[in-house]
């Protein structure tokens, strides 16, 4: 097998030098930096035009920032190989490049934050990786915020910050925001303001054959739904608008629990939860059980953020009850807020598992000492880091869907929810398979159970689940059947099925 470089150069790759290049080095094995993929026609054809188009913003396996791009992510497991990487600076070059995978018959992705654990989903092998990172601009309006998809959610609330506003976004500050703003969006302030898409006022938007709309309630408004936790099924959204909210001061509580304190901290997960009000106090919070398996001892914890001043925050006074290792209060802006709660780029292998189901405190109670006992199964994977997490859908969250005029494509019932997550890290890649099936079956396992008791929803949302989820099935499927009719309309060639084929695609 010959190596990349010697092979190519780095000058000629992909047309550079003659215009037969890219023929002559179809079906070559190519190693790079991170493994080897198989050219095909259609990457060497859009790699050779997209190198020629836009040599600075062009990257091959040869440049000495390939690896560093490809491996921009937040799980290792999404470190692939693509046959180049095109970083665009302009609306316009995002639809050359998809004209230009249009015309190649060129597979590719696309990556915003790259923190979604779904290998394929934001990285490829063998296709063009279409990088978002220097698309950062943004402008900051009254009420409302335009925004690019290179930025992280920690660069909205710097922006934000000084006119003391915020947006509706991600928990963490590495989180893109694209990838969590189409699939849905869970953040601090569900309870009174919905989920981030619901708080998206317009997109701008690369269809599949490369035309550049805007999608809001009054131009394509069909696209404008579809794109309200419809992923990347439709196209690429080149600008979000964005709400905002006053919000100068934020009130946040961290606190920690010995596991004797279990199953109280469970209780209070559920009363949080089933809390309910007409005009809820804006709040949210990250809820989580670490297990050290090799102390054989689980440590519950709760991130928990308020708008306003309130020390400690009123609204977690169910959990501050509990006697606990630490908890620490204090007031704060979300910029700062946000700057402290990194989740670094490749951090670990990780695999997520994910079911929904009412609150019910002795049942959930059993469920976390059944994922203590079978992590012991597992105990021998290096690096293992399993976690127990609870995301919490209030009625109040469904609601904002149904009485803004718009609504999303979940279609859920304002019933408060549970979203119950494994997830596992470890180092090595031959344990994939193993940490794979170890959460799949206990994860289905416990849905199971829980389904037989009446207590299981079959709603299962993109950012929790595990890549052979099928999040569309626990969706309306009226709305699945309208989804498949709006990206027959504005995707007919199917652009965003056969050629972007990774992520959650809705099927047929």
């Amino acid at each position: 097998m010959k190596s990349f470089l010697s092979l190519l150069g780095l000058t000629c790759f992909f047309g550079i030098g003659h215009a037969s290049q890219a023929s002559i080095l179809t079906g070559t094995s190519i190693n790079t930096s991170l493994g080897s993929f198989d050219l095909t026609t259609g990457a060497a054809c859009a790699c050779k035009k997209l190198s020629s188009l836009y040599p600075s913003q062009y990257i091959s396996p040869g440049s000495s920032n390939y690896t560093t791009q490809a491996e921009y992510y937040w799980d290792v497991r999404a470190d692939l190989s693509p046959a180049c990487i095109f970083m665009p600076n302009t609306d316009d070059q995002v639809a050359t490049a998809v004209k230009t995978f249009v015309k190649c018959d060129a597979q590719f992705a696309v990556r915003g934050g790259g923190h979604m654990n779904f290998p394929g989903s934001n990285n490829i092998d063998g296709g063009v990786l279409l990088a978002l990172n220097n698309m950062t601009s943004y402008k900051v309006n009254s009420d409302t915020i335009e925004v690019q998809p290179g930025m992280t959610w920690y660069d909205v609330y710097a922006a934000l910050d000084p006119y003391g506003r915020t947006a509706i976004g991600g928990r963490l500050k590495t989180i893109g925001v694209p990838g969590l703003t189409l699939i849905g969006g869970v953040s601090y302030f569900i309870n009174k303001y919905g989920f981030a898409m619901d708080n998206v006022a317009s997109y701008d938007v690369v269809l599949g054959n490369g035309t550049q709309v805007i999608a809001n309630s009054t131009s394509n408004p069909d696209l404008f739904w579809a794109l309200k936790g419809g992923a990347n099924n439709f196209g690429i959204v080149t600008k979000f608008t964005l709400k905002t909210y006053s919000m100068p001061h934020i009130s946040t509580t961290i606190q920690t629990f010995n596991e004797s304190a279990t199953y109280d901290y469970t209780k209070a997960v559920c009363s949080w939860t089933l809390a309910d009000s007409d005009s809820p106090v804006a709040a949210g919070s990250v809820i989580t059980i670490t297990y050290n398996a090799t102390t054989k001892v689980m440590e519950p914890m709760i991130l928990g953020v308020q708008a306003g001043i309130s020390n400690p925050p009123s609204e977690f006074a169910n959990f501050t009850a509990i006697p606990g290792i630490s908890k620490i209060n204090n007031v704060t802006t979300g910029k700062q807020w946000a700057s402290t709660l990194d989740s670094p780029k490749q951090m670990f292998r990780v695999m997520f598992a994910h079911h929904s189901m009412v609150p019910d405190a002795d049942v959930l109670y059993g469920m976390i000492q059944k994922w203590k006992e079978s992590v012991n199964e597992i105990a021998d994977v290096q690096g293992l880091y399993p976690t127990f997490v609870m995301n919490i859908s209030p009625a109040s969250a469904a609601r904002v869907a149904q009485n803004n005029g718009v609504g999303n494509v979940w279609g859920l019932d304002d019933e408060p929810l549970i979203w119950w997550q494994l997830s596992t890290g470890w180092d090595l890649a031959q344990d994939d398979l193993r940490v794979q099936g170890w959460a799949r079956q206990l994860t289905e396992h416990m849905h199971a159970e829980n389904q037989k008791n009446g207590l299981a929803r079959e709603f299962v949302y993109m950012g929790d689940a595990g890549e052979w989820q099928d999040p569309f099935k626990g969706f309306d499927q009226k709305n699945v059947e309208r989804m498949r009719e709006i990206r027959a309309a504005y995707d007919p060639k199917k652009t965003f099925s056969k050629l972007n084929w990774g992520g959650f695609k809705l099927g047929y």
